[in-house]
This record gives structure tokens, C-alpha cells and sequence, in this order.
């Protein structure tokens, strides 16, 4: 499953995302089942215990956010969730949980595995504490426990506060040239996650972004500059005329590791001034995204002025969410869950085709209230599973 930039759906192949993530709950859960009636060390049991935890509460995290509403406070507790999966057994068929009750769940697997997690882990698969406590400010904020949330994420850029400077790495030729970031270099990464490929870059039809987009960049941020094309591109995948931008494919995972789907240390900055923002802070919200801003931005606009209102905090976060979390999941839930909110909801619309002079142009519009942001659950597993209702339903 693949979104673009504003959250539009723009493949639903077979529904793998819904198994592959059932299938590593159910990795999760064997470990969870079989670790204490093992052999070996205590610490090192309950280690793995919270690795699998952690991991079992990130693909609750996606499922949820992808095929159930977004939590809304006043609705949760009946909305339909999802299957809530807490022990490995592959006959089961479990009645749907509500959206209060996977969050429930979610937050008590990393209220439990967090403090038992590594600070500096094996290697990068094995989930560190900075990527606990990341997780927990990403599930916090869209719980809306905001303080929770502003906790969670000091606690994680304590650990791991890194940004790769891009002023300093166009200057050294951008990603093309300078590899430094390539095949996991990347310091910002704390979770290594994939989606569409081996290498997670986004190419052609997948990395293009809409002219709307391009114009909210401006002509000084680097990671428009350096990662996308406005001319130059394959007519086959892009229309010169549109005002769309498209991935430049010569970036490829050899030459820099652009992560679209895990969780880094730019998002939880984000996190973390959409927290302060939340709380009325609008200080200290200013100040944590102007740390994030001028190591992507060129010359006196990297810096915001302090805004009069929370409300405008909060939209101008909105929009830098959209440039720095490209693809991937997260457009798709941000629109999800600031669509329960009047303030921030969003009605998308589209004319097609902006280019070609030989086809009808026609305008489509997604509404906030839109069943189409609910992906319904694959038919094969509610076949399988009667008490697997379908949400788009409610």
C-alpha cells in the first residue's frame, strides 16, 4: 500500500501491509509465549520480552491508524479498531477491539518494555530505548495525552538528539555526491522500517509530490532542492507542465537512506513542538522547530517568528510535517486524525488531469468526514475470521 503526499490512496495491491504486519505480531508474540519458560539469562529474557513488545505495539500503532478511525476522544471508546493479537495462536479468530481499547493495549506494551529496552542495542534492528520512547511520543500524541506525549519525546532526543545539517551537505554536492548518509548511514534513523522496496527510495509515480507542496517549500529549503526535480524528468512519468516535482531517481540507497516509513529524529522534534504547541507553550514549540528548520533551510526563513495563537503553531507544525515526512504512512494519518478537529480538518481537492489538453478535466474532492480514510480490511481475512467487521461500515 502506497500513499502520496496528500494522503490519496494510490495503490492497494493485496493488502500485504495488513498480514505482514499480523504476521511480525505473531514473531512478537512467540517470543513473548516461549521466553520465560526458557533457558538463559534473566536480564537478557526480558530484554527480548520488551523488544517484542515494543515491536508487537508499533504494528497495533499501523494497523489501528490505517484500518479504523482516527482516535477521537468522544467516539473511541465504540469506534471499531482492530483484532487486538496479545498471544500466538494461529486458530484464533478474536472479536474486533474498539480504537480505546488497541490504544489501551498499545500504550501498556511500551509502558512495560521502555525501561527495559537498551540504550545503545546489538545493532539498528534491535529496538534502542530513543526509538521506545519516540514511539511512545508518536502513540502519546495521536492519544492526545500531550504531556505525555512532550515527555516521551525530551526522553528520546535525550538519547538521540541527531540531524543531519543538509546546508552543509549541498554544499558538499548533496546526496549525489557526497555518500556519507548512504546504506544506513543516516544518524536520524530509529527505526529501520521499508515499504515499496529493498532501498525505501521513492521513484517515479511514488515520489512525486503535488504542485501545492512544491510552492509550501519554498526556493531555500534543501530537501526540496536536493531530492526533487521540477524539469529534467522522464515524460513517460511526468508532465513538465504541472508544477509537481518528482524524487530524483539518481538518489538511490548507495548514495543516501531516505527512510519513509520508521520513525527519526526529525520526526520526534515535530513531535515535540506539536506537544509544547498543544500546551499553549508556543515558545518553546518556536524554538524546538526552529532547531529542525535551519538544518534544512537556507538563510533568515529557516526561522519563524513566534506566532500569536496555538492555532497557528499547530498549522504552521501541520506544514512541516508535510515537507519533512514524506510518503509513506504518516500524511495519511495526520489527515485522518486533524480531520476530528474543525480547526485543522482539510477538504482535498484535485483537478485531473492538470496537463494533458485531450482528456476531460474533472475535479474530485475528498471530504474530512470521508469514509475513504478508513481502508477497509482485506476479504480473504474477514472470510476467515467472521468477527472481523468491516469499519468503513460505522
Amino acid at each position: 500500500m502506497t500513499f502520496n503526499e496528500e494522503g490519496n490512496r494510490l495503490e492497494l495491491s493485496d493488502n500485504n501491509m495488513y498480514y505482514n504486519c499480523y504476521n511480525y505480531i505473531l514473531r512478537s508474540n512467540i517470543v513473548i509465549s516461549l521466553i520465560d519458560a526458557s533457558l538463559g539469562d534473566k536480564n537478557l529474557k526480558e530484554l527480548a520480552k520488551a523488544e517484542a513488545k515494543v515491536l508487537r505495539a508499533w504494528d497495533h500503532f499501523i494497523l489501528v491508524n490505517t484500518y479504523a478511525k482516527a482516535y477521537n476522544p468522544e467516539t473511541a471508546s465504540t469506534d471499531g479498531g482492530v483484532a487486538i493479537m496479545d498471544k500466538y495462536d494461529l486458530e484464533s479468530t478474536p472479536t474486533k477491539s474498539t480504537v480505546a481499547q488497541v490504544y489501551d493495549f498499545i500504550i501498556n506494551d511500551l509502558e512495560n518494555a521502555i525501561p527495559l529496552l537498551e540504550e545503545t542495542p546489538e545493532n539498528v534492528y534491535h529496538p534502542s530505548k530513543a526509538f521506545g520512547y519516540a514511539l511512545a511520543a508518536k502513540v502519546y500524541l495521536f492519544h492526545r495525552d500531550w504531556e505525555k506525549a512532550k515527555s516521551a519525546a525530551e526522553a528520546s532526543l535525550k538519547l538521540n538528539s541527531t540531524l543531519i545539517d543538509y546546508i552543509e551537505l549541498s554544499n558538499n554536492g548533496g546526496p549525489t555526491k557526497d555518500n556519507t548518509y548512504a546504506k544506513g548511514g543516516n544518524p536520524e534513523v530509529l527505526n529501520y522500517a521499508y515499504m515499496g522496496g529493498y532501498s525505501d527510495n521513492p521513484t517515479y509515480c511514488y515520489g512525486m509530490i503535488s504542485p501545492e507542496l512544491v510552492q509550501l517549500f519554498g526556493e531555500n529549503d534543501e530537501r526540496m532542492n536536493m531530492f526533487f526535480l521540477t524539469e529534467g524528468n522522464s515524460q513517460y512519468y511526468f508532465d513538465e507542465g504541472s508544477g509537481a516535482a518528482l524524487w530524483n531517481s539518481s538518489i538511490t540507497y548507495s548514495k543516501f537512506q531516505y527512510l519513509a516509513v520508521g520513525i527519526r529524529t526529525a520526526e520526534v522534534y515535530l513531535i515535540l513542538a506539536e506537544a509544547h504547541a498543544r500546551l499553549g507553550e508556543i515558545t518553546e514549540a518556536t524554538n524546538i522547530l526552529n532547531q529542525l528548520r535551519v538544518k534544512r533551510i537556507r538563510g533568515e526563513e529557516a526561522t519563524i517568528e513566534e506566532p500569536a495563537t496555538k492555532e497557528e503553531m499547530v498549522k504552521i507544525i501541520i506544514d512541516e510535517r508535510r515537507k519533512e515526512l514524506l510518503f509513506g504512512f504518516n500524511r495519511f494519518w495526520d489527515l485522518k486524525r486533524f480531520n476530528t478537529e474543525p480547526e485543522y480538518a482539510k477538504t482535498i481537492t484535485r483537478i485531473f488531469p492538470i496537463v494533458t489538453p485531450d482528456v476531460e478535466k474533472k475535479t474530485y474532492t475528498l471530504k474530512p468526514d470521508s469514509r475513504l480514510y478508513i481502508i477497509p480490511f482485506p476479504m480473504d481475512a474477514r472470510e476467515k475470521n467472521p468477527n472481523l467487521t468491516l469499519n468503513t461500515n460505522e
